[in-house]
């Protein structure tokens, strides 16, 4: 083969390479497009499911306002409201009821009991004087006086004279008075020594100690605190819960009644039916202040109940 031959061989082969070439390029882009337009019909479709969603909600919205009933959307406003009112309600009066059952849960504190263990825990022991009768009050001012003119207040550390409250009824009326517990006596929370003893005992309106005149036995502790009691002040409980709610009250402090009369006395009725006739008492009620009285009529003794002011003594 001669070297022209070779060269046209060479050029042939070329040239039909290049087609090769051309040809593939051809299907790669054929290829490109294809798949480019796959991808755009799904494109697309998946923008029309949107826009359907869309539509749908918005068809379903316009739907749910169309049908809203303005009035009966505020009868149901109106009733969240009131639900939520007695909620509210509802949980301050649950908490008032904890505060209360709270408070209920503090024992009460018997003042009786809190006077007995102040008494016991204070220093000194209770001796009792005796004094003039009407002058104990007079009595326990020279005592206070005396004790601090003589520098005694480290021995001589309390004067009582106890008092209470009486109602006492006289001619059928009756009068709350205040009154000393136990006339001709004054008590007196000391340390007895020999000085003690000599500031108390000359001590004008004294006559002497209870007991031994110069070494006098104090009081036992029971003894002092039944004496003394009558100094607790009794305050009226509050009434709490249920009772309160009906308006209940406290029941009253009770006040002992001197009893100006005696059963089998005699005495006039001054009012009512039987009035100015004679009558004997046969029963006497403190608590009510009522008498049974027996009067004489048709020659037989009847009973008549009678206020203690309905009647008077002969």
């Amino acid at each position: 083969m001669t070297s022209e031959e070779r060269d046209i061989d060479l050029a042939t082969a070329a040239e039909q390479s290049s087609e090769e070439d051309e040809a593939q390029e051809g299907n790669v882009l054929a290829s490109d497009e294809a798949s480019s337009e796959a991808a755009e019909r799904r494109a697309i479709h998946v923008v029309d499911e949107d826009s359907d969603v869309e539509a749908g909600l918005e068809s379903a919205l316009d739907a749910l306002e169309a049908a809203s009933d303005p009035e009966a959307d505020a009868i149901v406003d109106d009733a969240l409201d009131i639900d939520s009112a007695d909620e509210a309600e509802a949980a301050a009066a649950a908490a008032e009821d904890e505060e209360e059952a709270e408070d209920g849960d503090e024992p009460e504190v018997d003042p009786y009991e809190e006077f007995r263990a102040e008494l016991r825990s204070k220093p000194g022991k209770w001796y009792v004087i005796h004094s003039y009768a009407g002058f104990e009050k007079r009595v326990k001012q020279n005592i206070e006086s005396r004790r601090q003119s003589m520098a005694m207040e480290d021995f001589i550390y309390e004067v009582q004279v106890p008092m209470e409250d009486v109602v006492e009824i006289k001619n059928g009326q009756r009068k709350l008075v205040n009154r000393v517990r136990i006339p001709g006596y004054v008590l007196v929370r000391m340390e007895l020594n020999e000085d003690s003893w000599s500031v108390v005992r000359h001590t004008p309106g004294v006559t002497g100690f209870v007991g031994n005149s110069h070494n006098p036995t104090p009081l036992r502790f029971e003894e002092a605190f039944n004496m003394l009691k009558s100094l607790v002040q009794v305050v009226e409980a509050p009434v709490k819960g249920a009772a309160a709610a009906k308006g209940g009250k406290a029941a009253p402090r009770v006040i002992p009644a001197e009893i100006d009369f005696e059963v089998g006395e005699t005495i006039t009725i001054k009012e009512g039916s039987f009035a100015g006739l004679p009558g004997t008492i046969s029963e006497i009620k403190p608590e009510s202040g009522k008498l049974t009285v027996l009067v004489s009529l048709f020659e037989r003794e009847t009973p008549v109940e009678l206020s203690f002011d309905q009647v008077t003594k002969l």
